[in-house]
């Protein structure tokens, strides 16, 4: 064994500098505009948006609702999808340290016991025979391949590609995760809040009925008014079931996010009301964006798994050295494993190039590189939709404030009608009927107000997502 072992130092060495084929990876090099949307939309982040800064903390801290944060680290816990993620990168984590053992010379304790007859084939015409016999081996066994031409650094650069590509799927997970959480956590509050409007709505239709009945016992309503009086109290009655039917869906989706069957949790008491706008935002850069959103990197990611793959692609045309070597300690009975006579070894190296194969190797080069290809285009897709996600989500929340303004106004307006009509009929100009009418349109004008500030929060979550969650996802695994 001091022949292959002298020389060691010398092949690794050699190895060590070899060439390694195929592109080395370089991110994209983009250059996004400093804005989100369009000049011609004239659409720009409200005052409390404010561009170019990072989102320094998590939920809690954008509606600033101790009951939703506590659902988010429920949820962070115990989703088994996210647990499911963190296994999947551990996994792949684990691959990354198998694929570079296998670049490494590989050894083994062999051991052999067998027994053995020779035929008179093995000498030829002669009176010599050899009686069976037994036979014992035992020793190191060692194997290498050089990675002359970097085909082995390309696979554990592929795999490392990998290992990264499910990092950024963890974090999109995590911020996927969160933002549902927000999003059914919102939903069950505002069911919960328009559950309630419409039932006063409902009682003031029903004072309403029971005035216009006793108007017209009296003779002083008709028969008409009692049927209209009776078509809105069933119009607002068809209101509920939606209402209850999505508080029980959102419900049941929530339990599944925190890792429950909907029969086995209940969700702490969430009140409407109690959730706030945020005073400000920050909102990246489109330049931020590029390194912040998970399925932008994500995207990067598997661009440079296909890079590597073309990589090996192109390693696998040019030549493999394979070296092996063994020391064995061989006796026909066990006892004299051990003594001097038995030693042997055996060094051997072998070249093996590819000369024909019909143009299998040149063909899943070119795979590779349109493999290559087709991910870089996804690349820039992924970074186009993120951009218009967050324009998106910008212009939804401009709107939704012009809406929430509106009807807040509105709101004000009937409230003030109300008010007035209250103390008129104590100085005894209006009558009961129009406080009842004026109480309805009250109702109807908040559960309105309702519906936008609703749609307010679940843009504000839109955004959120859009601009890549929080920081705090890095503490998520």
């Amino acid at each position: 064994m001091k022949f292959p072992v002298r020389r060691l130092p010398l092949i690794l060495t050699v190895s060590l500098a070899a060439c390694t084929v195929g592109p080395d990876f370089v991110p994209p090099k983009l250059t996004p505009a400093d804005r989100y949307t369009s000049p011609a939309e004239r659409v720009e982040p409200p005052p409390e948006r404010v561009l170019g800064k990072q989102i320094e903390s998590e939920w809690k801290t954008v509606f600033s609702y101790p009951p939703l944060s506590a659902l988010i680290h429920r949820a962070l816990e115990d989703n088994y999808d996210l647990t499911a993620a963190r296994e999947t990168l551990a996994q792949a984590e684990e691959a990354v340290k198998a694929q570079q053992g296998s670049l490494m010379p590989q050894g083994s304790m062999n051991a052999l016991a067998g027994r053995q007859k020779y035929g008179v084939a093995l000498f030829g015409p002669s009176n010599f025979v050899i009686p069976p016999f037994s036979y014992y081996e035992v020793g190191p066994f060692l194997s290498w391949s050089p990675d002359f031409f970097g085909g082995g650094k390309r696979s554990v650069e592929r795999q490392q590609a990998l290992a990264t590509y499910q990092h950024r799927q963890l974090d999109a997970l995590y911020v996927e995760l969160t933002a549902n959480v927000v999003a059914q956590s919102v939903q069950i509050a505002a069911m919960q809040a328009e559950i309630i409007t419409v039932q006063h709505l409902l009682k003031a239709d029903e004072r309403m009925l029971s005035l216009i009945q006793s108007s017209y016992d009296s003779g002083m309503a008709t028969q008409a008014d009692i049927l209209n009086a009776r078509n809105r109290l069933a119009e607002d009655r068809a209101l509920l079931p939606p209402l209850k039917q999505q508080y029980s869906s959102n419900l049941h989706t929530l339990s599944v996010l925190v890792g429950k069957a909907p029969a086995d949790w209940q969700p702490p008491t969430l009140v409407f009301d109690d959730l706030k706008i945020p005073a400000s935002l920050p909102v990246a850069l489109p330049s931020e964006l590029l390194r912040k959103r998970p399925d932008i990197l994500a995207a990067e990611a598997s661009l440079q798994v296909a890079s590597a793959s073309l990589g090996v692609a192109t390693a696998n045309q040019y030549p493999a050295l394979t070296l092996t070597a063994n020391m064995l300690q061989e006796a026909l009975t066990p006892s004299n494993l051990f003594l001097g006579a038995g030693n042997a070894w055996a060094f051997a190296g072998g070249v093996s190039m590819p000369l024909f194969n019909g143009g299998m190797l040149e063909a899943e080069k070119q795979g590779a590189f349109h493999a290559y290809q087709a991910s870089l285009a996804e690349y820039h897709q992924t970074v186009v939709q993120a951009f218009s996600q967050v324009a998106d989500a910008l212009t939804a929340l401009a709107n939704d404030a012009d809406t929430v303004r509106a009807m807040q106004s509105v709101v004000d307006t009937s409230q003030s009608a109300l008010d007035l009509s209250m103390k008129s009929r104590a100085a005894g100009n209006t009558a009961d009927l129009e406080i009842e009418a004026a109480h309805r349109a009250l109702a109807q004008t908040q559960l309105k107000l309702e519906e936008a500030l609703t749609q307010q929060y679940l843009d504000t979550t839109r955004l959120f997502v859009a601009l890549g969650g929080s920081p705090l996802n890095k503490k998520a695994r």
